[in-house]
């Protein structure tokens, strides 16, 4: 296996990737570090809920996979990035079908997220050399579902030392990887 870049990455696929320092750029630098997260204007201008009519576990499958990020799709489930996520990679496991508890799932279905979970496990162990996951789900708003009318299961990946002071200080996460980028990486490695 040949060396790895940043989240497990093939150096080879970084070896193009130009940064500039900032005595490159227009302005006087200062100490201040830029977190660029242009998918959260949607969260800034919609709010955190979906709007009551629109369930987005609902449609995103009918829409092309890089569009929505979805990673994989089963028979009764898909994987998709979590738009909002509490680390880089987070996942969500949905099942197609519209329901609210883990209770109201067929056999068929919690077989399926049960397997998608697994695959996701190992694709990012495989890929990014995750050493730690929190899995779960929240069921009703009461409990902390950001989307609670549709059932769907957190896969947080964990590395030594991704915890820094900027969640408790700044209340800001830091991710070095767009979620297009990520989806596109572990599509590819996931196991046709």
């Amino acid at each position: 296996m040949g060396a790895r870049g940043g989240l497990g990455f093939p150096a080879e696929e970084l070896e193009d990737v130009e940064v500039q320092t900032s005595d490159e750029l227009m302005g006087v630098p200062d100490e201040y570090q830029r977190l660029w997260t242009p998918h959260r204007m949607t969260y800034i201008t919609d709010g955190q809920d979906p709007h009551e009519d629109v369930c987005p576990f609902c449609r995103g499958p009918e829409r092309p996979d890089e569009e929505v990020l979805i990673v994989a799709r089963g028979e009764h489930a898909f994987v998709v990035m979590n738009l909002y996520p509490y680390n880089n990679g987070h996942l969500l496991v949905c099942p197609y079908r519209h329901i609210a508890m883990y209770d109201e799932a067929t056999n068929d279905e919690i077989l399926e997220i049960g397997r998608l979970t697994q695959t996701a496990m190992r694709v990012m162990r495989e890929q990014s050399h995750v050493q730690g996951f929190n899995l779960g789900m929240n069921q009703g708003r009461i409990a902390g579902a950001g989307i609670a009318g549709h059932l769907h299961q957190h896969i947080v990946p964990r590395w030594p030392l991704d915890a820094n002071f900027f969640p408790i200080i700044a209340k800001t996460k830091a991710f070095p990887v767009l979620l297009g980028d990520l989806r596109n990486h572990l599509a590819a490695a996931w196991p046709k």
